[in-house]
């Protein structure tokens, strides 16, 4: 006996030995890539260079952070965020030492708020008698929106352009589940509160095709006349075009004036060799982003006084909270702790989400409403904040949108995915035993009783009165005016101010601004929050492969982002009621 307790010590002993080794070396080696890949803190730029600006890559809200373990193990991809994005752009503008800009936005993969805040950065960049002149092999509208604000555009003449105005699709399983014998068992409340019709019709309701419609004619309005401005045509006649399907090919865009010219990346650089006053053979000093803003340090260590951004963005869920996930715990802590920093003198909530749960976006308002007693809290809506999103900004002290962002929402449902039909068909059948009927609440193997659905129904209206109130008080109107835009009802920003959802126009960089006038400072520091700490233990989770019932669904919801927030796991009636955007926008 005393053998097999020796040997087992030893095993123990040595696994022990092997996993504090494996730590040590981990470390070591983390410690030595932030050695060899941390930046030196300030950079000079040579005369005569160009800003290389190519935004053919992932676009964050929030500006990626350095992680060595992800490094080592090679899974980090190129990713901007848009504030060093920003940055880079301004900070271009105001040194004498840079005189233009190289763009690249073929398929500029970020929103089109995102995509807005960016274009106008290049136009103060202009302002300044600066040049910018676009190379892409081929433009997607999005990428052509953006690299219309240059002096030049070249295109391949091979490649392709895209400008055919916008639309948005929607998939119905009506029928699929019929078929199929799995569902989603439906109660919502308000007329545009579509996220669930396509589980309840086979096509799209007259609600759901005005608002979508209104949705994306107010966007294109924006996109056109800003377009036409840049390259001085008239709206009518860009509609025209479009109209008449008169461009196809990158000799049509180049006859209408679309663009600039018809060639390669070495045209371009000649371009640029003629504005710098250079031989057409002599090497361009480009600057990257990262060397631009390491130029001018972001933080001076004389100032104290701070002002703190905090990110918000992907689906709002009960529970921790990570950075791509919304959640009570992470947000409300981090909220907390910033009201009692002396140092923080504002914030600024800056949301990127569709909504979610209904319980967590009132936990965030109720933290917020604290935060305030102490200092501002302003919101600066990105790509989207829609009914959970809208939810938690709409007690803040101000509300800033881009006219492309995507709004309001104000509507409740909960949607339950329901495996009865299916497990019929396979010969599966579900019993129940209970002590008080209706004791099991809701199963998925068996259709929603009528106690529970009418449960549900008075746990939404509740929840719907309780979210117009809040944005009631929140926005000083009227419940009858806060019902006359609810509903369920999406706006873009630029209609979001015009029913009072939102107090400016302007994207992050303007609300910071404006929270800096509200406390009446000029100098400041800008702090991102929240913080998450790095360890091999949640890299290893970021990466592992989720394996349960959930993956029977894959398919059936695979097209609508909304339905991630939906778990085939015990909950109780709150955790099912979302306050969720009406549909996956995706605009074409």
């Amino acid at each position: 006996m005393n053998f097999f307790k020796n040997f087992l010590a030893s095993i123990l002993g040595t696994l022990t030995a092997l996993g504090l080794f494996f730590t040590i070396i981990l470390i070591l080696i983390s410690a030595t890539a932030s050695i060899i890949v941390s930046p030196s803190s300030v950079k000079s730029i040579k005369s005569n260079s160009v800003l290389d600006l190519n935004l053919n890559f992932p676009i964050t809200d929030r500006n990626p952070s350095f992680d060595e373990l992800e490094m080592i193990f090679d899974l980090d991809n190129e990713v901007l965020g848009l504030p060093e994005i920003l940055s880079a752009i301004n900070k271009a503008a105001e040194n004498p030492d840079i005189k233009g800009i190289r763009l690249r936005s073929d398929f500029i993969p970020a929103g089109w708020s995102q995509t807005r805040s960016i274009r106008n950065a290049l136009l103060k960049f202009k302002e300044q008698g600066k040049f910018i002149y676009s190379y892409a092999d081929f433009l997607t509208q999005k990428g052509y929106y953006l690299a219309s604000v240059a002096d030049s555009i070249i295109l391949n003449p091979v490649g392709v352009f895209e400008f055919k105005g916008l639309a948005s699709e929607v998939l119905y399983y009506k029928d699929f589940q019929d078929q199929y014998g799995v569902k989603m068992e439906v109660v919502r409340h308000g007329k545009y509160k579509s996220a669930v019709e396509p589980y309840l019709e086979n096509e799209m309701s007259a609600a759901n095709r005005f608002q979508i419609s209104s949705l994306i004619n107010d966007i294109w309005e924006t996109l056109r006349d800003e377009i036409a401005v840049e390259r001085n045509l008239n709206v009518e006649t860009l509609d025209l075009l479009i109209n008449e399907h008169k461009i196809g090919t990158p000799e049509d865009a180049l006859i209408e004036n679309l663009i600039d010219g018809l060639g390669y990346e070495i045209d371009v650089k000649n371009l640029i060799n003629i504005q710098l006053k250079q031989e057409e053979d002599e090497k361009v000093n480009f600057a990257s982003v990262s060397s631009v803003n390491q130029s001018i340090p972001n933080y001076n260590k004389g100032i104290k006084d701070r002002i703190a951004v905090v990110f918000a963005k992907g689906p709002i869920l009960y529970g921790e909270g990570t950075k791509s996930v919304i959640a009570q715990g992470v947000f409300v802590n981090t909220l907390k702790e910033l009201a009692d920093d002396d140092w923080i003198k504002a914030i600024v909530l800056r949301i990127d989400s569709p909504g979610g749960s209904a319980l967590t976006s009132e936990l965030l308002w109720k933290t917020i409403e604290e935060v305030k007693k102490t200092k501002p809290v302003l919101v600066s809506i990105g790509n989207v904040a829609a009914s959970g999103g809208y939810y938690i900004a709409s007690g803040a002290d101000q509300i800033f949108a881009d006219p492309l962002s995507i709004t309001g929402s104000i509507g409740v449902f909960a949607s339950l995915p329901n495996l009865g039909g299916l497990t019929n068909n396979m010969g599966i059948n579900a019993e129940t035993v209970e002590t008080h009927p209706d004791a099991i609440g809701y199963s998925i193997f068996q259709p929603m009783s009528d106690t529970f659905k009418k449960q549900t129904k008075k746990s939404i209206e509740s929840t719907y009165i309780t979210f117009k109130k809040r944005v009631s008080e929140g926005r000083k109107l009227s419940e009858t005016v806060v019902e006359n835009i609810a509903q369920g009802r999406v706006w873009t920003g630029k209609q979001a101010l015009e029913v009072g959802l939102v107090d400016s126009i302007g994207g992050l960089q303007d609300t910071i601004e404006a929270a800096a006038r509200l406390v009446g400072i000029e100098n400041y520091n800008i702090m991102e929050y929240p913080k998450f700490e790095q360890s091999l233990s949640s890299l290893l989770t970021s990466i592992q492969i989720s394996i349960g019932l959930d993956n029977l669904f894959n398919i059936f919801l695979s097209n609508s982002k909304h339905l991630e927030l939906i778990k085939l796991t015990e909950k109780n009636l709150a955790e099912y009621l979302q306050l969720a955007l009406p549909f996956e926008i995706k605009i074409h």
